[in-house]
C-alpha cells in the first residue's frame, strides 16, 4: 500500500488579524500613509477582535524624522483602534545606550545618529570631536521627551501570534525560543538568514533590508524593505492561514 504523506498544515495567526510593520527608519511620511492604509483595511475588514499591530523595531536613525516616527506609533496606541505591540531593534537598543554613556556618544554620532539628534533639534557636531558630541549627548538626553524615553523603555523584545512569532532580527538557531538571549533577537543576521532549520514558528522579522521586496521562506518573513535607499515601507497582513503585504512609498 503506497505511503500516504500529509499536507504540511500552513502557518496560521489562529484567525486573529495581524499587520506587522517593517523597520521605518525615521520616514515618517511612509508611516503615516502605511498607516493610514492598514486603517482603512482594518475597517474594510471587520475583524471580531481589535487587529494587532507589531512595529518590528528600528524607528530612529538613518531618516529625516526619528521623532515623528516614534510620535506616530505613540497616537496609533492612543487612539485605541489597534493593540500595539512595539519591538525594540538593534538602533533602538544603541539610542538607549548614547542617552546613558556620553562615552558612546562618538561611535553612535558617526555611524547612525546624527539625523535622529537634528530631529530632535540639537545639532550635530563633527563625530571626531569627542568633547563635541559628548556635550551633544547631554543636550540630547536633557531634550529628549519623557514619553519617548519611556516609550524606548517598555520596548517587547517578541511577541508570539499562533503559528508566528515576531522579533526584530532573528534567532539564534539551535536555541529553543524560551531561551533566545536580547542581542540575537535585535542583532543577529547571518547564522540566522542563512538556516533552514524549522525556528518552531514562522519569524516575522526585520533587521537585513531585502531591496524593495519582502523576502519569504518557509521558515520566515522579511519585511525590512529598506525604506531609506528603495522608498518603500512594508508591512505583512496576517489573518488565519492568509498573508498579502502593504507597501507605501516616501
Amino acid at each position: 500500500m503506497p505511503e500516504i504523506r500529509s499536507t504540511p498544515t500552513p502557518p496560521s495567526t489562529g484567525g486573529r488579524l495581524v499587520y506587522a510593520v517593517g523597520d521605518v527608519h525615521g520616514y515618517a511620511a511612509a508611516l503615516k500613509a502605511l498607516l493610514a492604509d492598514i486603517a482603512r483595511d482594518a475597517e474594510a475588514s471587520r475583524p471580531a477582535e481589535t487587529p494587532l499591530l507589531v512595529f518590528v523595531g528600528d524607528y530612529v536613525d538613518r531618516g529625516p524624522d526619528s521623532r515623528g516616527v516614534i510620535d506616530l506609533i505613540l497616537e496609533t496606541e492612543a487612539s485605541g483602534r489597534f493593540e500595539v505591540v512595539a519591538l525594540k531593534g538593534n538602533h533602538e537598543d544603541a539610542l538607549l545606550r548614547f542617552l546613558e554613556e556620553p562615552a558612546y556618544a562618538s561611535s553612535w554620532i558617526g555611524n547612525w545618529g546624527e539625523t535622529t539628534i537634528i530631529s530632535y533639534g540639537i545639532v550635530p557636531p563633527e563625530p571626531h570631536d569627542t568633547a563635541a558630541c559628548e556635550r551633544a549627548q547631554a543636550r540630547f538626553a536633557a531634550a529628549f521627551p519623557e514619553g519617548h524615553r519611556a516609550f524606548l523603555g517598555r520596548l517587547a523584545l517578541q511577541q508570539t501570534v499562533g503559528d508566528y512569532l515576531f522579533v526584530h532580527a532573528g534567532v539564534r538557531p539551535g536555541v529553543a525560543l524560551d531561551a533566545q538571549i536580547p542581542r540575537d533577537l535585535m542583532w543577529i543576521r547571518y547564522d540566522f538568514l542563512e538556516c533552514a532549520d524549522d525556528f518552531g514558528k514562522v519569524v516575522v522579522h526585520g533587521h537585513t533590508p531585502s531591496a524593495g521586496r519582502p523576502e519569504i521562506k518557509a521558515n520566515r518573513i522579511n519585511i525590512d524593505t529598506g525604506v531609506y535607499f528603495t522608498g518603500l515601507l512594508t508591512a505583512v497582513r496576517l489573518e488565519g492561514e492568509t498573508r498579502r503585504f502593504i507597501q507605501a512609498g516616501v
